[in-house]
């Protein structure tokens, strides 16, 4: 299969995730969200870090303000994703309450910089990976951008990613850069994925 025709499949199954989330009831939605809080903080991995770091969930995807929430009044240390500006790539920044957010690029809740302060030691930590899709051995399909690509190919901790049940797949396509999932939780269950060995960018190249 070809670069073109591997784009276009990954379009059709964004479009096709898409449609699942926002055709979904908000009860639905709610309970399946609830379900798969529930499995994510009852992870070892979760309980025990000192740091969290998860995405600001949009309607449709899996919630996160909860957690975000649960963490915080835990006394953990929570940060979310900020993009830079002219380049793609994000980094994170402790937040200690929703309010610390503004809408910024796509029109997501990300930190307010002036008040928030970056993170750049990520001991002790998980990453909360969003995902349209994910398949069963931890592989993602993202909005195409590339923000989390570039930043999990330089991060060494536990990464685990929520999505809906309706949107796994058993297998996707992927790349050299694309690092899996370490733990894949959805409302029906949680799955350990083995390590896997995964191509590092060199110096002179960049991920696509």
């Amino acid at each position: 299969m070809g670069v073109t025709d591997i784009r276009i499949l990954k379009r059709e199954l964004r479009e096709e995730c898409k449609q699942f989330r926002r055709e979904m009831p908000l009860s639905q939605k709610a309970q399946k969200d609830e379900m798969i809080f529930q499995r994510l903080t009852a992870l070892p991995e979760v309980q025990s870090a000192k740091l969290i770091l998860t995405y600001v969930s949009t309607p449709i995807e899996v919630s996160t303000f909860r957690l975000i929430d649960t963490m915080l009044r835990a006394g953990r240390t929570v940060a979310v994703p900020r993009c830079a500006d002219g380049v793609v790539a994000m980094d994170f920044y402790q937040i200690r309450s929703m309010q610390d957010l503004e809408p910024a690029t796509f029109s997501v809740l990300e930190p307010k910089l002036d008040i928030c302060k970056k993170i750049t030691d990520f001991s002790d930590s998980v990453c909360i990976i969003p995902g349209l899709s994910f398949d069963l051995s931890g592989y993602r399909l993202g909005y195409g951008k590339g923000y989390y690509d570039r930043f999990l190919n330089r991060y060494h901790g536990v990464n685990i990613g929520i999505c809906y049940n309706g949107c796994i797949k058993n297998e996707l396509p992927h790349g050299r850069f694309d690092i899996a999932a370490s733990i894949l939780v959805t409302e029906k269950f949680v799955k350990r994925i083995p390590a896997q060995e995964t191509a590092v960018p060199s110096k002179k190249e960049k991920p696509l």
